[in-house]
């Protein structure tokens, strides 16, 4: 093994400590990959990073080791923030930075510049499968699903987290509209989106809209523009999946057919055993027509028709919740019910990733 390979096998051992993972790979895609996301003299630098948020002055006291002044330690950091695969922001007008999971953060960052050699090394290590099993395996997910604002009724009882209209009207930073790097991939791979033709589906909250926005990323939006792309997303048949935090960072809205996220569920068995919902959809067949209408509206598979393809039957091994469904029956034969047991998501990203940390195998 070369110096330069040796250098990427130590930042991926590195972080495949922090909260996701990186798993190596056989083939050595894994390096491949990581070579795409990071030069030499960046790759050294996240290797002093952690999961949590440090200042520079902490990050320098590891980095001095290697010889770096703050200054230089300051300019690489900064290169590499702007890139989207590390970490960054102000606190008290300190400058602070940590490593960020592969999904959601490095890979999205890193595509919004794509290069073909990223994304021939990003395609070679998913197709291996072991950051996928990293992703799901987590005993907190990362991500989860809230209904669409339409299959929510009072009786319901709705957590302000599971509510999309007030994540929204009560965050006080700016809100940021990207265009969504799965359904843009999908797209160049000739298989464009079968839900909708917008980009401009997914948003960004708190410090990272702040950071997209310093460095000229994306398009600031207000409240008002939030909530009619979010309706637009919902009438075309979106997933709504935010972070899983009461204050989520993110909210991406997904298809079945392009997002990265919602394919790796629809992969494995049970997928509700894999993500945080409160919801799952429920049939009343004495009001159902067999008109097909939720089978197709469905994006994980969980409304099927039978053999016959006489009366839908909800697979909750499969059902997120995200009342697609529901809105959509003509007959109003789906409602959703609320679980027994809530999941009451951390108050922030930040302490979501502590528990995930915590509860790392």
């Amino acid at each position: 093994m070369n110096k330069e390979d040796k250098l990427y096998r130590d930042l991926q051992l590195h972080l495949d400590e922090q909260t996701i993972g990186f798993p190596a790979t056989k083939s050595g895609s894994d390096i491949r990959l990581l070579k795409q996301l990071f030069k030499p003299e960046q790759a050294e630098m996240v290797m002093m990073l952690t999961y949590r948020y440090q200042s520079l002055e902490q990050i320098q006291e590891r980095a001095k080791k290697s010889g770096k002044s703050i200054e230089e330690a300051e300019r690489i950091l900064d290169e590499t923030a702007a890139r989207g695969v590390i970490g960054y922001r102000k606190k008290d007008g300190k400058k602070q930075y940590q490593n960020i999971p592969y999904i959601i953060g490095m890979l999205e960052g890193a595509l919004h510049h794509p290069t073909p050699e990223l994304i021939s090394a990003h395609t070679e290590y998913s197709e291996e499968g072991l950051f996928s099993k990293a992703f799901l395996g987590t005993k907190v997910p990362q991500m989860r699903t809230i209904p669409i604002e339409q299959s929510i009724t009072i009786k319901h009882h709705v957590g302000t987290y599971d509510e999309i209209r007030k994540i929204v009207e009560t965050t006080v930073d700016p809100i940021v509209i990207l265009e969504c790097v799965c359904r843009n991939g999908a797209e160049k791979r000739g298989e464009p989106c079968k839900k909708t033709s917008r980009k401009e589906t997914c948003m960004v909250f708190r410090d990272g809209a702040r950071n997209l926005l310093e460095a000229g990323g994306g398009r600031q939006i207000n409240k008002g523009e939030a909530l009619e792309i979010l309706r637009k997303n919902e009438e075309e048949g979106l997933v709504l999946q935010p972070s899983n935090a009461q204050g989520p960072d993110f909210i991406c809205s997904c298809c079945g057919c392009c997002c990265g996220i919602l394919k790796r569920l629809k992969a494995v068995p049970n997928p509700v055993d894999f993500w945080a919902t409160n919801f799952y959809a429920e049939l009343n067949p004495e009001l159902c027509t067999a008109c097909g209408i939720c089978v197709e509206r469905c994006q994980t598979g969980a409304m099927k028709l039978d053999d016959k393809e006489e009366m839908p039957g909800v697979d909750l091994t499969r059902c997120l919740g995200c009342g697609l469904c529901v809105a959509s029956c003509p007959v109003e034969a789906i409602e959703l019910r609320k679980k027994e047991r809530e999941i009451v998501p951390p108050p922030t990203g930040e302490e979501m990733m502590e528990v995930i940390m915590a509860n790392k195998m």
